[in-house]
């Protein structure tokens, strides 16, 4: 599932550092590495765009990527917000390569953050609190683990999520 981003976005810091233009053909993905160039296909009409991830995202459940207002109009799917699609590295660094983590929770207030952060050393677990300046303002998101896989990752994902029922992403750490 695919959804998109504009207004009130553009202009802001995108993950790796750049200014997000929501005019420019670019994306967000949780861990495909920044540079990746990734086709898009809206499975409703069969629409193809091509993207440059310089974003980390989206954080909702069932998303697995966010377009630019530019490349969500180049397939069709700025009126329903969101459109099932399929995603095809076509260039760039490779997908598979890197450091991951698994985002736990994101928190307005840096004493919750730091709170649960103590709360998973405790359990003898990598804990790491990151800002991040969303267009609500910043936040403190709090991620677990220093994972070589993804798969890894993505098991323990699933063990925090059924032991502590938090909601979780993974995500790819950017050294």
């Amino acid at each position: 599932m695919a959804s998109w981003y504009g207004v009130p976005f553009n202009g802001r810091r995108t993950s790796n550092g750049e200014i997000y233009d929501m005019h420019e053909f670019t994306a967000a993905h949780r861990t495909l590495p920044f540079g990746a160039i990734v086709r898009v296909t809206n499975l409703r009409n069969g629409k193809q765009t091509q993207v440059r991830i310089n974003d980390r995202g989206p954080f909702v459940a069932d998303r697995v990527i966010d377009l630019s207002l530019s490349a969500a109009q180049a397939i069709e799917m700025v009126g329903t917000g969101t459109s099932q699609v399929r995603l095809e590295v076509i260039a760039g660094p490779n997908p598979v390569a890197g450091v991951f983590a698994v985002q736990i929770g994101a928190f307005v207030k840096q004493e919750n953050a730091q709170r649960l952060k103590a709360e998973m050393e405790a359990r003898s677990l990598p804990v790491t609190i990151v800002n991040f300046d969303s267009a609500n303002g910043l936040l403190y998101r709090v991620r677990v683990g220093r994972l070589a896989t993804e798969e890894a990752a993505n098991q323990l994902a699933a063990q925090l999520h059924s032991t502590d029922q938090f909601t979780t992403f993974v995500v790819r750490l950017d050294e």
